[in-house]
């Protein structure tokens, strides 16, 4: 049987404010804290002016390497170990894999950040996708 062997990944990094049904995201080669840096200075460039932004995040290594530097206008909160329900960005993951990204073959790594970009892009200009995904009722924007 003939297997193709070939093995290549970008990362998502994204984040969304449900309350403003906005959303920010890069595509990267890598993910790891240089990668999660970038991240957060896009959402502190992103944040709506005098806010100051809380960032829920789980305990991946890149998430609270000593490295990392956490723009002034932003917070982190950390998740209980093993309690993804309760980060609505997997609801947002779950809907971009179900919705465009499962299932598909690529031919070059650029049309993987391709779709990756795509992806967002189509996400985010759908009006009220992100609020119908990432809202919860316990969560007070």
């Amino acid at each position: 049987m003939q297997r193709d062997q070939r093995h290549a990944n970008a990362y998502i990094f994204g984040a969304v404010c449900p309350a403003r049904d906005k959303g920010v995201a890069l595509v990267l080669p890598h993910s790891d804290t240089h990668a999660m840096k970038l991240h957060l200075a896009a959402i502190s460039k992103h944040a709506a002016p005098g806010v100051h932004a809380v960032v829920i995040v789980d305990g991946a290594g890149w998430h609270i390497a000593d490295a990392l530097i956490v723009p002034d206008n932003i917070s982190l909160l950390f998740l209980p170990p093993y309690s993804p329900e309760l980060n609505a960005q997997e609801n947002i993951w779950q809907y971009l894999r179900q919705n465009f990204l499962a299932g598909r073959i690529f031919e070059t790594y650029d049309d993987i950040v391709q779709a990756c970009s795509s992806a967002w892009i189509a996400l985010t200009a759908e009006a009220g996708r992100i609020t119908s995904i990432a809202s919860r009722s316990w969560l007070q924007c």
